[in-house]
């Protein structure tokens, strides 16, 4: 097994805070930035601890579970989220009958075009380590749709999720019977999470878009803080063909009086995104400028990071995930939950450093550079875009030094896979091209068709099933005793990351 290269520093240690220490801190802290921080207490107290974050299995119980398919099942009759109707009339319509829910509690909102689910989760821990009771909507799922609504950093349980569904479902047919066409897939569970965090209820809200900003579903909140992460070219056939229109169709998540956390953009993308803030007076914070990475060393199961918020620098933070651009995610995090609590406007003064260590300590972000398997090494990535690929390819060089990788690639029909497999070809010696079992996946044959392009005839193998694929990838991995190195990443899309992630037992 190759294993992430060594740092001589780490220190994970950091035990829970007795009440005693607790009630002292918020003595000695503003009163209103104390009251903002304790949030629920009584709630967080009923429900515990956030937990750390899983993958759900299909519930145990046949009743259960025959009643979850059934709500996928009429989910899945509608329009899906590669389908849309430009406009946010018919989920206005729909809180509108279920009595504005979204208005229920403060939102954070994110959108981007990378690292949007890894920025969320950071987010949501913080906010969790600051006893903010939370709710997070994001998309799309690796392997459950219940992970697409979490409480208190676990995805809710199937029966909750079944019971939503139900909750709303009347008020979802009185919506369908007054428009023109019917509430979307993703519409549905916009208004299904929305619910569900306003009958929880949640301190606050971590809402990452589905597409774009302006006219997506989720852009029903007026959100205090908004994030955007990189922008890269990706959905253009819907959102524009260069990073400045895609920009000005994420730039309708920047509300009046709003805070933007900034991160790094191409300057035409960063341009629409300023021009926008000046429209509505809302603050920027940029990354590079206002806050960003400090530094960065290589450790063992992830990085050890300091960081420069909107109060001041955080150092000896580790975060147990791969790559230089989760660091970059997670400096974008700390920015937006320090703008949530006021800090670097209302507030001079930094959040607590030691409550921040802990949250990243927690972060977990399936899907994302996550080794599933040793002997040989088995990595999942959910990059899509050229964009998500040099990213992944980047940390997978920093963080293993493998002898040798096999890539297995399976992506959805509709997306830039030249510029994808271009971005991988440096760090494949072969790769198996594939397909998953949903209908947008690309055929495998025609994937290997553009794979042969770039990697030559000689590197590329197919395997239409991806469990053959799999066991072709490990077998290559595994063949040769001068490549007891090797390693295996999976990629090219969440579907597929999900679907091996199945395959190889993980839960």
């Amino acid at each position: 097994m190759s294993e992430p290269r060594p740092s001589d520093r780490h220190d994970a240690s950091d035990p829970d805070d007795t009440f005693a220490e607790i009630v002292d801190e918020e003595t000695q802290r503003d009163p209103d930035l104390a009251v903002i921080e304790a949030g629920s207490r009584t709630l967080r107290t009923q429900s515990g601890p956030p937990q750390g974050e899983v993958v759900p299995d299909r519930p145990s119980d046949p009743e259960t579970d025959r009643a979850l398919r059934e709500v996928e099942q009429e989910l899945a009759g509608r329009w899906g989220e590669t389908k849309l109707e430009p406009s946010v009339i018919r989920i206005a319509a729909l809180m509108d009958v279920l009595g504005e829910p979204q208005r229920a509690y403060p939102s954070i909102h994110i959108t981007g075009t990378n690292g949007k689910t890894s920025t969320a989760r950071m987010i949501e821990a913080l906010l969790g380590a600051f006893e903010l009771r939370t709710g997070r909507y994001t998309s799309p799922h690796v392997q459950s749709i219940t992970e697409r609504i979490s409480l208190d950093g676990a995805p809710i349980e199937a029966e909750r999720f079944i019971e939503t569904y139900n909750d709303i479902k009347p008020y979802v047919e009185m919506v369908d019977a007054q428009q023109p066409y019917r509430l979307s897939f993703f519409e549905v569970l916009t208004g299904m999470a929305y619910a569900a965090f306003a009958d929880a209820p949640v301190d606050v809200a971590v809402v990452e878009v589905g597409m774009g900003g302006t006219w997506d579903a989720t852009n029903v909140i007026d959100a205090s803080v908004a994030v955007v992460t990189p922008i890269s070219l990706d959905h253009t056939d819907r959102l524009g063909s260069t990073p400045a229109e895609i920009a000005g169709e994420k730039a309708g998540v920047i509300k009046q009086d709003a805070t933007v956390i900034l991160a790094q953009q191409p300057v035409d993308a960063a341009q629409v995104m300023l021009k926008k803030a000046v429209e509505v007076d809302a603050t920027v914070a940029r990354e590079g400028m206002e806050f960003g990475v400090v530094s960065r060393e290589i450790a063992v199961g992830g990085q050890l990071l300091t960081l420069r918020g909107l109060g001041g620098e955080y150092d000896n933070i580790f975060l147990p995930l791969y790559g230089a651009h989760q660091a970059h995610n997670a400096a974008v995090a700390l920015a937006a939950v320090e703008a949530f609590f006021g800090i670097g406007a209302e507030q001079a003064r930094s959040l607590d450093v030691e409550a921040v260590r802990k949250a990243f300590l927690s972060v977990l972000s399936p899907g994302r550079l996550e080794v599933v398997r040793s002997s040989p090494t088995v990595v999942l990535d959910a990059a899509h875009n050229p964009a998500g690929a040099l990213a992944a390819a980047e940390g997978v060089s920093e963080a293993f030094s493998f002898s040798r990788l096999i890539g297995v690639v399976g992506a959805s029909d509709g997306k830039d896979v030249r510029g994808l497999l271009e971005a991988f070809e440096p760090i494949f010696a072969e790769i198996v091209v594939t397909q998953n079992s949903s209908p947008r996946s690309m055929d495998a044959d025609a994937l290997a068709a553009v794979a042969v392009e770039v990697f030559g005839n000689e590197r590329v193998q197919v395997e239409p099933r991806l469990d053959d694929a799999l066991e072709a990838a490990i077998t290559l991995a595994e063949e040769e005793a001068e490549y007891a190195g090797a390693g295996v990443l999976v990629t090219g899309s969440v579907i597929t990351v999900g679907e091996a992630r199945l395959l190889l037992g993980r839960r």
